[in-house]
């Protein structure tokens, strides 16, 4: 039998999966590693976290499955997008990666539009100059680490770091690629226009490949310390949530996704090039060759839950330990105890600033009508629905732009929630389902590994045959209602504050 690996490189941990030919689990690892705040609003990880991760987790996963290692035909990398990764002529790392949710670059972003008008950049990158993207970030080190600049021979992404470390090769794929901000978004490569404009040497940057096609084998020490084989191929990838929808299936137009994870997605497929001109939702090439995705991004979104389970409930991981449960399950458990709207209490997801709608880096998260009757239940269940209107938002500019979906799926850890999934279910006005499968990106890119390899005809071919449906969770009427009438004021809490939000991070 064939077998493939699937390697996403999270935030919060990295999971290395070994799959077999028909899309079944054989081995699994995963390693966890800080990520480092500098400053109120910044954010970077230590890339060598990030390879001593991948390099664990594969000889794991090669030491409990017992498989050979000629048998390991391909791995494809997935991981969090828009990370800068600068590495020297010795291929070391220059600094840590200043990594999404980073928001230190509002100077650069308007350095960038006195560069090219707002509706310029949309034209060639399928979106506004953003805080979080790869190139406000690149300006940034120049502006304030000339050293730093002036060594860097590289730039690569969270994953294609990983897989320089791998093959050796300096290469990236137009998934993750679009959320650089110097990818021709409809052309499919670089953008010569913006790299002349920022003054960006393209020797810097890496060969851009469709997300199936190979880009290396590995290289001889890493195949003798993971126990792989020479042999093994080495795929494009694909950024986090582009690896998701192929996991999930959403590979055909009228398909979408959310997912849950540290940040939060609205996803959906489209075989068309479709922008919002006013640059609210994000348009990126998918890993489905010649085809595009579109989405909405919540900075905060399982971020908001584990931030205030870290800080205020001690007390349910030291049950959840005791039980052998999952601290989560502890939580949704309680948070279905309280009724829909928190008794009027709404939270604001803004902990690392916002992208959809709003794109402001400088609004914060807020508990809006806190009163004596509440406890920690009622917050925790309005941080899920906060995070809900913010994925709401989302959804409602789809629709906006004609993009129908029917039904969405849902995934990551959020997605697990069955409390989290009614939400949706009634905030959307639509059926969110699950998928059996449930590794999600790294399934994702083991199906692209396993297209380059020529296991299966094609990404679509792929899902078909192997990704089935599970739950399907329906709206409720009362509480979609219901809803509807917290979900206006939610938005104009957002209009009230954005000034004050300006002022705050001006003092």
């Amino acid at each position: 039998m064939n077998y493939l690996i699937g390697i996403d490189v999270g935030t919060s941990a990295t999971k290395t999966v070994l799959f077999d030919d028909k899309g079944c689990v054989v081995a699994s690892s995963s390693r966890e590693y800080p990520l480092y705040q500098p400053r109120n609003g910044w954010a970077e990880q230590k890339p060598e976290d990030w390879r001593e991760a991948v390099l664990d987790t594969l000889s794991q996963v090669m030491t409990k499955s017992g498989v050979l290692k000629e048998d390991v035909k391909g791995i494809g990398i997935s991981g969090q997008m828009h990370g800068l990764v600068m590495l020297d002529e010795k291929n070391e790392v220059i600094r840590p990666s200043i990594i999404w949710c980073d928001q230190r670059t509002a100077a650069e972003v308007e350095d960038m539009l006195e560069l090219m008008p707002k509706e310029r950049w949309i034209e060639i990158t399928a979106n506004p100059p953003l805080t979080g993207w790869t190139a406000a970030k690149i300006l940034w080190v120049r502006k304030n680490e000339p050293e730093n600049y002036g060594r860097c021979r590289h730039i690569l992404l969270p994953k294609d770091y990983i897989r320089q470390v791998l093959t050796g090769v300096y290469a990236t794929e137009v998934s993750d690629a679009s959320g650089m901000q110097l990818l021709d978004v409809p052309g499919r490569c670089w953008s010569e226009e913006v790299l002349n404009k920022l003054d960006i040497d393209p020797k810097l940057l890496g060969t851009v490949f469709e997300s199936c096609e190979v880009t290396g084998t590995l290289l001889p020490e890493i195949a003798e310390r993971t126990g792989l084989s020479t042999e093994t191929k080495v795929v494009g990838g694909a950024g986090d949530n582009a690896a998701a929808a192929v996991g999930t299936g959403v590979v055909k137009d009228g398909t979408a996704f959310t997912t849950i994870g540290t940040s939060g997605v609205v996803f959906a497929h489209s075989s068309q090039v479709t922008i919002d001109p006013k640059g609210r939702v994000h348009t990126c090439c998918c890993a489905v060759p010649g085809a595009w995705h579109v989405m909405g991004v919540t900075q905060g979104a399982g971020l908001s839950l584990k931030w205030f389970k870290d800080n205020f409930c001690q007390d349910y991981v030291e049950e959840a330990q005791k039980q052998g449960v999952d601290v989560y399950d502890l939580i949704n458990r309680d948070v279905s105890q309280v009724e829909p709207g928190s008794d009027k209490l709404i939270y604001l997801p803004y902990l690392m600033g916002e992208r959809t709608p709003h794109l402001d880096p400088d609004c914060r998260g807020v508990f809006f009508g806190l009163s004596a009757i509440h406890t920690r239940k009622h917050m925790l269940r309005a941080i899920m629905e906060g995070v809900s209107y913010s994925l709401s938002d989302c959804n409602d500019i789809l629709k906006e732009m004609g993009i129908s979906v029917g039904e969405m799926m849902a995934c990551g850890g959020g997605g697990k929630s069955p409390v989290w999934r009614q939400m949706l279910a009634d905030m959307y006005d639509c059926h969110v389902k699950t998928v059996a499968q449930t590794e999600g990106p790294a399934l994702g890119a083991a199906i692209l590994a396993g297209v380059g390899c020529g296991i299966y005809e094609s990404v679509e071919a792929a899902c078909d045959a192997l990704i089935s449906e599970d739950k399907s969770t329906g709206p409720q009427e009362r509480q979609a209602g219901l809803y509807k009438k917290y979900h206006q004021l939610y938005k104009r809490l957002y209009e009230n504050l954005k000034d004050s939000y300006k002022e705050l991070s001006a003092l």
